[in-house]
């Protein structure tokens, strides 16, 4: 396997469909043996390696290959099975492993999955020490000699107690003075990796629960429910007069919460709301929340009225986990629901969100549609297909119609142009206060693109 020219690690570990390089048995085990080498121990001792996955089917093949790899390099492994991500976070930073292991894709099909690490601190790993384990898995001749002689290979065991481990660390989010017993809550468990500890974190403090997405069969993880499929928790919620819903995705490190009415909480309202919490008790640092480009201008309003600012990242969780580990920033997310709360966690924890949100609800007394702190601008999209990618700024009338649009927006909007990571696409995006006035301005700048490096439109078939 000669990794010139090859990439295994995309921006949240390694993705694919299963059973398909790079998410098979046999780079599984490369994986495995390339990550004990990286983590060797500090003494004779024998590395210990904490392996967690979601319901996939494939979950299976990939955590038995990976486990022999690990254990051929002569460290330990540690299997607690199906886990929210943030809990095999937590356990490898409190079980004091010497790395983690998760076997997930998130949310998305059941077909797909993927394999991400954590260092024994909790963290996902940097850049360089994902291209360390990249050259070894993709260069054999690496590890030649390094195999583990035979009384020294490793052992694997499962971790009995895992849940009830990551449970009393849920719990201990919450105040002893709050208890959730006049709420009823619906959560939709996607039937993925928290299917289990959901329902009873909710349960143990006290809450009426109702489980859907709970009975998952390897195949139906984020199939119509979950985060992304907000349509059965919606209904429920309001079929069993619910005072507030929670969907979790597949890995559970991510949650959508649903109000009393059925209308959709998302990460940007989370934001809004404990951003402005944590300012009134002093205990945002820098009064900073940290966010994506994605997020909703809304979100910057609301937090400059709380007195908080917002800073914004490139797309994706581990973009702002960069940002906030570099600043020491307390909270920050994405608008799906992925929301860091770094005083708890390392990293996004969809039950910890809905935790500190219901917290919030039985302290205030307040229903959750009445805590809405957000209003959210109106948003237009505009998708203009391009020969090639050349920088704004060195097109004229593009860069000049920019310029324009955020001068009309300054204070009442926001703009974002940029181009797709992965197709021949430019993207223009507009928010702001009146409908008309933001679906001109992005007209306008698709126009010019358009002019300067449109792609050739596919010419009609002509009649005969």
């Amino acid at each position: 396997m000669n990794g010139e020219g090859q990439s295994l690690f995309g921006t949240d570990g390694v993705r694919g469909t299963a059973n398909v390089e790079p998410i098979t048995s046999e780079t599984a085990l490369k994986l495995g043996r390339a990550l004990a080498h990286v983590f060797k121990p500090r003494s004779g001792a024998h590395r210990r390696i904490l392996i967690g996955k979601d319901t996939r089917l494939s979950g299976y093949m990939l955590e038995t290959a990976m486990a022999s790899g690990i254990c051929s390099m002569g460290a330990d492994v540690w299997l607690v099975g199906p886990l929210p991500t943030p809990g095999i976070a937590f356990l490898t930073r409190s079980m004091r492993a010497d790395a983690g292991v998760v076997i997930s894709a998130s949310h998305n099909p059941f077909a797909d999955n993927g394999i991400k690490f954590f260092s024994r601190d909790g963290f996902k790993l940097d850049d360089a020490t994902e291209a360390r384990i990249e050259r070894l898995v993709f260069d054999d001749g690496l590890l030649a000699g390094a195999r583990a002689a035979a009384g020294d290979i490793g052992k694997a065991k499962r971790i009995d107690d895992a849940i009830g481990r990551y449970l009393v660390f849920l719990k201990n989010c919450v105040p002893r003075t709050v208890s959730l017993e006049d709420l009823k809550i619906v959560i939709d468990c996607a039937n993925g990796a928290g299917y289990k500890v959901g329902p009873e974190v909710l349960s143990e403090l006290g809450a009426q629960v109702i489980a859907i997405g709970d009975a998952p069969d390897g195949v139906n993880i984020n199939a119509g429910c979950g985060a992304t499929h907000l349509e059965a928790l919606r209904r429920a919620v309001l079929e069993a007069g619910a005072d507030v819903g929670v969907a979790l995705d597949g890995d559970g490190d991510r949650a959508i919460l649903v109000d009393e009415r059925g209308e959709i909480f998302d990460g940007d309202d989370v934001m809004a709301l404990m951003g402005a919490r944590l300012v009134r008790e002093g205990r945002l640092k820098d009064n900073t929340v940290v966010a994506t480009v994605m997020s909703n201008y809304g979100l910057e309003r609301a937090l400059s009225e709380a007195g908080a600012r917002l800073v914004r990242t490139d797309v994706g969780d581990p973009a702002v986990s960069r940002e906030m580990r570099a600043h020491g920033y307390t909270l920050g997310g994405e608008p799906s629901g992925h929301v860091i709360f770094m005083d708890h966690s390392t990293t996004g924890d969809g039950l910890i969100t809905a935790l500190l949100v219901l917290t919030h609800m039985v302290e205030t007394r307040r229903p959750l549609s009445a805590l809405r702190l957000m209003r959210r601008m109106p948003q237009v999209l505009e998708n203009v297909r391009v020969r090639e990618r050349r920088a704004f700024s060195e097109l004229g009338e593009v860069q000049r119609a920019i310029t324009a649009a955020e001068s009309q927006l300054r204070g009442r909007g926001r703009l974002l142009v940029r181009y797709s990571g992965t197709e021949l696409l430019a993207r223009v995006m507009v928010e702001g206060e009146r409908d008309e006035e933001i679906r001109a301005i992005a007209r306008t700048i698709a126009q010019a693109i358009q002019a300067r490096i449109g792609a050739p439109m596919a010419s009609a078939p002509q009649k005969g």
